[in-house]
């Protein structure tokens, strides 16, 4: 059964640092382009990064550049995003999802994380 599981989620001070993990089961993460998303509340769904599966090219939103950093452990079939210097605005639900490259339509989903930034 393929699944992606997220965790490391929390809450966590302004300033303050998480690392998101997304683990993957019935299929081999390296194949796929892992991209993590974010929704908070009444906001629409945005991209946040992603690590292609070709050259391990990697992207960023603008609003989170030179804070988060994603990476991938092939040998535990996990992808990581790890998050410093949080804002309130980074406050949302965070989720993992597979596709073809960075550019497409995710095929595969995890049911997310919440990590709320607050003092």
């Amino acid at each position: 059964q393929v699944q992606l599981v997220e965790s490391g989620g929390g809450l966590v001070q302004p300033g303050g640092s998480l690392r998101l993990s997304c683990a993957a089961s019935g299929f081999t993460l390296a194949y796929y382009a892992i991209a993590w998303f974010r929704q908070a509340p009444g906001k629409e769904r945005e991209g946040v990064s992603c690590i292609s599966s070709s050259d391990s090219s990697t992207y960023y939103a603008d609003s989170v550049k030179g804070r988060f950093t994603i990476s991938s452990d092939n040998a535990k079939n996990t992808v990581y995003l790890q998050m410093n210097s949080l804002k309130s605005e980074d406050t949302a639900v965070y989720y993992c999802a597979a596709g073809v490259d960075c550019s497409a339509e995710p095929r595969y989903w995890g049911k997310g994380t919440l990590v709320t930034v607050s003092s």
